[in-house]
């Protein structure tokens, strides 16, 4: 039940950065869900393999370059989702960083079972 939730927040989330950033651009709240669902994806398979194997200009930037991996993969799902589109990298970049502030400021909302207040 929690992880619907949180599902539902995501898109939220998704929604909400359409609207702070120029650039992206989602058609419904269905095509929130789907593109929520396949970041999410991408972020337990792509990221983990991406930031590995950009280790050495991780390390280089101090850890500055995981914002371009989260971006690339922001422009990469707005890529292959219809209802999802993200116009450029920039965008993409602004995006993940706007997403992920909205979706902590969402989630943090929400009382977590077994974690005391």
């Amino acid at each position: 039940m929690v992880t619907l939730l949180f599902w539902l927040l995501y898109a939220g989330a998704l929604l909400a950065v359409a609207y702070l950033v120029p650039g992206i651009h989602v058609d419904s709240f269905g095509s929130a869900l789907i593109a929520a669902l396949i970041l999410g994806l991408a972020n337990a398979v792509l990221r983990p393999i991406l930031v590995l194997l950009t280790l050495p200009v991780t390390l280089l930037t101090l850890g500055l370059f995981i914002f371009v991996i989260n971006g690339l993969l922001f422009w990469f799902v707005g890529s292959i989702l219809s209802g999802f589109r993200v116009d450029d990298f920039f965008s993409g970049f602004l995006g993940a960083i706007a997403y992920s502030i909205v979706a902590w400021a969402l989630t943090s909302l929400v009382p977590r079972p077994g974690k005391s207040q």
